[in-house]
């Protein structure tokens, strides 16, 4: 593993006091740019494979699991939910100016300045059902990531481009950040300790992922649940790792860490679902 000492790094964990102290687009630049530097044999485009970008034998396992992807059953329910009008006969497509054919995912998450508060796609999903007379789904794992499965198949290949404007975006914006920076449980770690300082090196037989492209390729399959999990489920994992109590599923803290995480990958491609280990 190649260790660089960053001068932004100081910037980057710093403790957020205001939003205006924060440049999102610098932060981009420079979060990108550790990682290409880093690992100078990956392409850019490449670290939306997580760590199947930086680990050969890893990635030899995974592609291997790609000739029959475990997510292509979720894909398939998912397609089914979506195209089930609901009981007053309308469908999901009613809430999208969007058409799904031509990708939702790449339009999530974004805040949503009336309501002050970052929209992911999932929220997005479950409001639908909601407005529509329905009963919400679980954030985690079930039908809720079936669709989110689908609905994020169809974006593979569209570029991540979330959008920050105004206070109140960056607010949430530097929340997310800071979040990501801050250590936290009994083993004081933070977000940034495993995927951004210690990124290609081994946590026991794992090898720990780059934070760069994290949020393209959900939601996944991974093995160790068996199923299918959404990014959210993946964040209360990671808290769990450190003995941090995690925070809801789609509360305003994974929220906004989505948003920031999301936001660092501008310019990538979606390339979800996916399968990990």
């Amino acid at each position: 593993m190649k260790y660089l000492i960053l001068t932004w790094a100081l910037l980057l964990t710093s403790a957020v006091a205001f939003a205006a102290d924060v440049n999102p687009e610098q932060d981009r630049q420079a979060y990108q740019k550790h990682f290409t530097e880093a690992f100078k044999e990956v392409p850019l485009k490449e670290f939306t494979n997580g760590v199947y970008a930086i680990d050969p034998e890893g990635r030899a396992q995974w592609e291997a699991i790609e000739e029959f992807p475990p997510y292509e059953i979720a894909i398939e329910k998912g397609e089914t939910e979506w195209n089930t009008p609901f009981a007053n006969g309308k469908t999901y497509q009613s809430c999208f100016k969007w058409p799904v054919a031509e990708g939702l995912r790449q339009h999530y998450p974004y805040f949503d300045a009336e309501r002050k508060m970052v929209v992911t796609l999932e929220r997005a999903l479950n409001e639908c059902r909601e407005a529509n007379g329905e009963e919400a789904f679980g954030w985690k794992k079930g039908k809720l990531v079936d669709l989110s499965a689908y609905v994020s198949f169809q974006s593979r290949g569209k570029l991540i481009k979330v959008q920050i404007e105004g206070a109140d975006a960056k607010a949430a914006y530097a929340e997310g950040k800071q979040f990501y920076y801050a250590k936290r449980g009994q083993l004081n770690m933070s977000c940034a300790d495993c995927h951004i300082y210690n990124a290609g090196n081994n946590v026991r037989a794992d090898v720990l992922s780059p934070g760069l492209g994290h949020p393209s390729h959900f939601p996944v399959y991974r093995s160790k649940w068996d199923a299918m999990g959404s990014l959210h489920r993946r964040f209360g994992g990671c808290n769990n790792n450190i003995r941090a109590k995690p925070f809801k599923a789609q509360g305003k803290e994974y929220s906004n860490l989505e948003f920031f995480l999301t936001y660092m990958s501008n310019g990538l491609p979606y390339n979800g679902p996916g399968a990990r280990k």
